[in-house]
């Protein structure tokens, strides 16, 4: 662990909640029923993407056997960087490409339905899920954010 003056960073309970996880075979899915959260929240909290509420960061923590000090880490407040500017890893590249390729299009169809506006990335849901196909199985990513208008001033 990264420790400074003793205090653990999201950087260490992340990499603790990692090899946990590993070491007792769990999956996401698993992880995130335990705590009564969905597995996109889940997975993003434990990356320190998101804030975990004091209930389900004390959960997380029961249910992985972590150090009681990684309650508060789990509850700061994210600061969100990316190391890279477009990501090389082949998956998470391809949700770059969509969002170069439509990103233009949803703009307008959201600005056509609701006006001037944005989705909300806070007050959101995101679920991933398996649809069989002859073709072969295809990945199912639904999105629903809040609408929030542009304040004219």
């Amino acid at each position: 662990m990264d420790m400074i003056a003793g205090e653990m960073t999201k950087e260490d309970v992340t990499a603790m909640i990692l090899l946990a996880k590993k070491r007792a075979g769990l999956s996401w899915e698993g992880i995130a029923a335990s705590i009564g959260m969905s597995p996109v929240w889940t997975h993003s909290a434990a990356m320190g993407m998101n804030a975990m509420p004091a209930d389900k960061a004390e959960s997380l923590v029961a249910a992985l056997a972590l150090p009681q000090e990684a309650v508060a880490v789990l509850q700061e407040s994210p600061t969100k960087v990316w190391q890279q500017t477009v990501p090389t890893d082949p998956c998470i590249y391809r949700f770059y490409e969509i969002v170069g390729v439509y990103g233009p299009t949803l703009k307008a169809l959201i600005h056509e339905e609701f006006g001037d506006g944005i989705m909300s990335a806070i007050d959101f849901d995101m679920s991933v899920t398996r649809v069989p196909d002859p073709k072969g199985d295809r990945v199912k990513v639904e999105m629903s954010g809040k609408y929030l208008a542009y304040n004219a001033w």
